[in-house]
């Protein structure tokens, strides 16, 4: 829904439009991968990891929560950062699944003998759950986003993009229990699938279309820095340690 034009108050702007990052950004982004790439002698890249190169690719506060939804802060903007690790076809992935916390209806609401009750019903709860917590930031923050890094097999290729972090209203979509006893969640229109969410351990799942104005960046990949070049680099000696005991 558009927002009302108003004559009287002057409308908050983001730091930058979604999916417009600053200029800076993919010079930034690619020192933090080369760095990274160059040093761990086993490439990973995981969530706070993602967390804190986004904030400073952005010139943005790392702040972690425990809502996970306010990670990364600027002005009156959040985000929230997830990774996901894609298969061969990079470039050709038009959809990623974000884990998004962990909605309990027993803890909630009460609620017992889960996959005894009608799907919808649960199906609820669980969004009313993740619909309070975007409501809890939406106080703070006028604009909330959720930023992704799908990352290639090999740690050279990704795509980023961004979000808008929302709200989902529940009559717009309809559950069923799947075959492996997990609650799915489907739009009513025309069934695509959105959510999931397992009863064992109460994790959340969406499902995000990737839009076409992401990020695919291709890093070339550096050789590994060696130990001793390393400590000679640094001028290493005897005298950095000291016994205590």
């Amino acid at each position: 829904m558009a927002e009302p034009r108003l004559r009287t108050v002057n409308k908050a702007v983001p730091p930058y439009p979604i999916n417009q990052f600053p200029s800076a950004f993919i010079e930034r982004f690619a020192e933090d991968i080369v760095y990274m790439l160059a040093t761990k002698s086993t490439m990973s890249l995981e969530g706070n990891e993602w967390e804190q190169i986004f904030a400073n690719c952005i010139g943005a506060e790392w702040r972690p929560s425990n809502v996970g939804l306010d990670d990364v802060v600027l002005d009156n903007c959040c985000w929230s950062a997830k990774t996901v690790k894609s298969g061969s076809n990079i470039g050709e992935q038009k959809a990623v699944r974000l884990i998004s916390g962990r909605n309990s209806p027993t803890y909630s609401f009460g609620v017992d003998r889960i996959t005894e009750a009608e799907p919808n019903e649960i199906g609820k709860m669980v969004l009313d759950i993740w619909n309070e917590r975007v409501s809890g930031i939406r106080q703070y923050f006028k604009f909330a986003r959720t930023v992704v890094l799908v990352k290639g097999p090999n740690y050279d290729e990704y795509l980023i993009f961004e979000t808008e972090t929302v709200r989902y209203d529940a009559d717009q979509f309809v559950f069923e229990w799947n075959d492996r006893g997990n609650l799915e969640g489907y739009t009513k229109e025309d069934h695509i699938h959105k959510f999931t969410w397992q009863p064992h351990g109460s994790q959340f799942t969406i499902i995000e279309d990737i839009p076409e104005k992401r990020y695919h960046l291709k890093i070339k990949v550096p050789e590994k820095l060696d130990k001793v070049s390393v400590l000679k680099a640094l001028a290493f000696d005897k005298s950095w340690v000291i016994r205590l005991k």
